[in-house]
């Protein structure tokens, strides 16, 4: 996702995913009896209370409701679209969900698939060092119907995660959990099953999956205990030899507060070996911090390219055309950052010199996960003329942001900002896709091609990293990449605990469905 610091060089604003709603924040029902009294506030049609004179009054959930309502009322980017109904009848959550534009875009896709909210003790544990409970499996679904065809496969894991320790890797399919087919679950109780399974919420919950490893003709079982496993956002850092010269890659999952040192650290080292070009793996990251793309971004181009250009000029409602409606600062657009932050000063501290590539072009590697601010990333270098060049799959669509807002024990998100690039490109609701001829400015010359979970991530036989070294010696698309696009789709989605995402933590399998974060969310 994608977020906007109160100032650049202050503690950020960040935004995540996950859906748990507890306490006052979101778990109080429909009842409204205290609020009963003369003075209580109470809901008018048209008429908004200024929302800081509502704000965290836990015990009365009619109060949290109309809160909710003049904040989206200040704040959301299309607050003129929000159907004013009277909250009595909903729940804080319910209402919440209702706090949002019905309209569609141009092209017939709900405007808003970013609206969710979480508990603020999880929000402030995963935004501060991508830390939750788990196994640190990300996954991978294909076909969401119940049958032979509906398969889960593990996309990575966490280093020194449950996964990792019993040698679970990419391309090992889930066969069973807790004694129910994942390929045939088709009712409540089996559904249930598999959700409590894959998506723990608390520690040392054991779980018993059987397992097909990659090229593996039998099964195996293992028993995995749910721990809180901290995410490692920047891991498999390496220069490829190749005839042509040196080619560095990176596997960047979430742009968190822990990514900024494992960007220096990578960046230093591929600058030091002197690399002539840059893959950039994020085709699961779904997002985070504004400011870290903007890092990237001067890592990647430079000093000369990024000198007085923009990363990122940001707009909120029709209501606040100069000033941030959050931060009541004159709005300004956000630089191309080149020296660090300090989001944890242990790991790194503030105003250290970033290193640089100088680079006239990138190659990225994108699947529907690639989301918000990788796709910021990506629309931002075509801005100040460095070539992108896209290997995978249509991004999800999110040139939108917001601010994290707790009230009552619950962390509220919802689109407050739109941003566009230097050139004022910013219309990429559908995503960015790769294209053989690009024709409008969401197209991103490159390769359609589909996951390849049958090798490993930095693998240069696999499908994406071989069809980017590919690319940069012929400048066009191996013969297999339109074969490939045209296989059956993959919805793509993530044990939350391990990316940040604009989506939920609340996924379950509904009519032989699974709903995971990205599908809920996109």
């Amino acid at each position: 996702m994608k977020l906007l610091p109160r100032h650049i060089l202050a503690p950020l604003i960040i935004s995540a995913s996950l859906l748990l709603l507890t306490a006052c924040g979101g778990s109080s029902g429909g009842d409204d009896s205290t609020n009963t009294g003369s003075t209580s506030p109470q809901w008018v049609a048209g008429q908004f209370a200024d929302d800081s004179t509502l704000a965290n009054q836990c015990s009365a959930p009619l109060t949290q409701k109309l809160w909710l309502r003049s904040w989206s009322n200040d704040t959301y980017l299309w607050y003129n679209e929000i159907i004013d109904r009277d909250p009595a009848p909903y729940n804080v959550a319910e209402y919440f969900e209702l706090l949002k534009t019905e309209e569609l875009s141009d092209t017939g896709n709900l405007k808003d698939n970013f609206h969710f909210s979480m508990s603020t003790a999880e929000w402030e544990l995963l935004n501060g060092s991508g830390a939750s409970v788990g196994y640190g499996m990300t996954l991978n679904l294909r076909n969401a119907s119940a049958g032979i065809s509906r398969q889960v496969t593990v996309a990575y894991n966490e280093p020194n995660s449950p996964a990792s320790d019993a040698d679970i890797s990419r391309g090992a399919i889930i066969v069973t959990v807790d004694g129910v087919s994942v390929a045939d679950a088709n009712d409540s109780g089996s559904i249930d099953t598999i959700n409590a399974g894959l998506f723990p919420s608390t520690s040392g919950k054991q779980t018993v999956f059987t397992l097909r490893d990659l090229d593996a003709q039998t099964d195996r079982t293992v028993t995995l205990s749910a721990s809180t496993v901290v995410s490692t956002p920047v891991q498999n850092t390496k220069i490829i030899q190749t005839a042509s010269g040196k080619v560095g890659y990176l596997q960047f999952n979430a742009h968190i507060a822990t990514a900024e040192k494992g960007l220096y650290d990578a960046m230093t080292l591929l600058s030091n070996a002197q690399v002539d070009d840059l893959v950039v793996d994020i085709r699961y990251n779904g997002g985070g911090l504004l400011a870290l793309a903007s890092q990237m971004g001067y890592m990647i181009a430079g000093d000369n390219a990024t000198a007085n250009r923009v990363f990122e000029r940001t707009s909120f409602n029709d209501k606040y055309p100069t000033v941030n409606p959050v931060t009541r600062e004159a709005l300004t657009p956000m630089p191309f950052i080149p020296e660090s932050i300090g989001f944890n000063t242990s790991l790194l501290s503030s105003g250290v010199p970033l290193p640089s590539l100088n680079l006239k072009r990138v190659f990225v590697l994108t699947t529907p996960g690639t989301c918000s601010a990788s796709e910021a990333l990506m629309n931002a270098l075509r801005g100040i003329d460095v070539e992108v060049i896209q290997l995978g799959e249509t991004t999800c669509g999110k040139p939108y942001g917001f601010y994290p807002t707790n009230n009552c024990d619950t962390t509220y998100f919802t689109i407050q900002f739109k941003g566009v690039n230097d050139k004022g490109f910013g219309e990429y609701s559908d995503g960015f896709m790769p294209s053989t001829n690009p024709t409008v400015d969401s197209e991103v010359p490159g390769c359609e091609l589909a996951d390849d979970l049958g090798h490993a991530l930095g693998d240069t036989n696999e499908r994406l990293l071989s069809a980017a070294l590919f690319y940069r010696d012929n400048n066009r698309c191996p013969s297999t990449a339109t074969a490939v696009a045209r296989a059956p789709a993959q919805d793509p989605f993530v044990d939350p605990g391990f990316m940040l995402q604009d989506t939920r933590n609340q996924n379950v399998l509904k009519n032989n469905r699974i709903l995971t974060p990205l599908a809920l969310e996109q």
